[in-house]
């Protein structure tokens, strides 16, 4: 059960947790799925310093006006291949995500997306849509990639 403020988004890949964390973690994949529906996210506009203390930063330009939303992080915890977390420390209240990656033993592999300190805009059911987006986008891309 969550939180107020607190979401958890499972998904189930048909793919090895080191290609899904190498995805999640490397900026010419995220370039394919980053951000909502109705953004692209430039090879440029990423900044991946895979470690502890190390900045994640994302630039995602709307399509239809060319505006930006830049979230700018700092990773707290790296291990590869089974978990990542992020503070973004400018969003109201110190927004966490932890993804989790664990291998299921057939091929298959658990992600588990758990956000903390999510401000109201982020847990409007527009934020929450928004969101849904970007994992479905991640979901459709890992099957292009895989082919399964």
């Amino acid at each position: 059960m969550s939180l107020p403020g607190e979401f958890t988004y499972r998904r189930t890949h048909q793919a090895s947790r080191e290609l899904l964390f190498d995805c999640m973690t490397r900026p010419e994949h995220l370039a394919h799925f980053w951000g909502p529906d109705g953004t692209t996210t430039p090879l440029d506009g990423i900044t991946v310093e895979l470690r502890p203390g190390g900045r994640f930063e994302t630039a995602m330009v709307n399509v239809a006006d060319g505006s930006q939303y830049t979230m700018h992080a700092v990773f707290l915890a790296v291990e590869r291949p089974s978990k990542l977390v992020w503070r973004e420390a400018d969003v109201e209240g110190g927004m966490i995500t932890t993804i989790t990656f664990t291998d299921l033993e057939d091929g298959q592999t658990e992600v588990v997306t758990h956000q903390s300190n999510v401000p109201p805009g982020f847990a409007s059911a527009e934020g929450r849509s928004g969101f849904e987006t970007s994992l479905r986008r991640f979901d459709d891309y890992i099957v292009a990639l895989t082919g399964s």
